[in-house]
């Protein structure tokens, strides 16, 4: 197993107080405005060393649409709802946020587990 499976794996079996841990996963489907692909990009590319850097971050991808290489997916696992508040108070996040609507239009997740394996 991958340290990031492994990770994964053991946020996911992890307990609190008794409780299975919540695990949170976001998804964000991005979609850049005309002429704007590249900066997106540079954008969302720019994120993702900082984001992984985070104490209750496990994962933080960036994947492009094999048919629509304007189309981005940003897939994100962190390790509770606290987790996920932290993120959202990074000067990285704060940055994408005063970014992302000039660039893309964009869609966002924000998951509970069900059925994980």
């Amino acid at each position: 197993m991958t340290g990031g499976a492994l990770r994964m794996r053991v946020a996911l079996l992890a307990t609190v107080e008794g409780q299975t841990a919540m695990t949170v996963k976001i998804i964000a489907l991005l979609t850049a405005r005309p002429d704007k692909q590249e900066a997106l990009e540079a954008l969302l590319a720019g994120m993702i060393a900082p984001s992984r850097a985070e104490p209750g971050n496990l994962r933080y991808d960036l994947w492009r649409d094999q048919a629509d290489p304007t189309r981005f997916v940003l897939d994100e696992l962190y390790t509770n709802s606290e987790a996920v508040a932290a993120h959202r108070e990074t000067p990285h996040f704060h940055a994408y946020l005063a970014a992302i609507n000039d660039l893309a239009e964009r869609t966002a997740l924000s998951l509970d587990p069900v059925q994980v394996g």
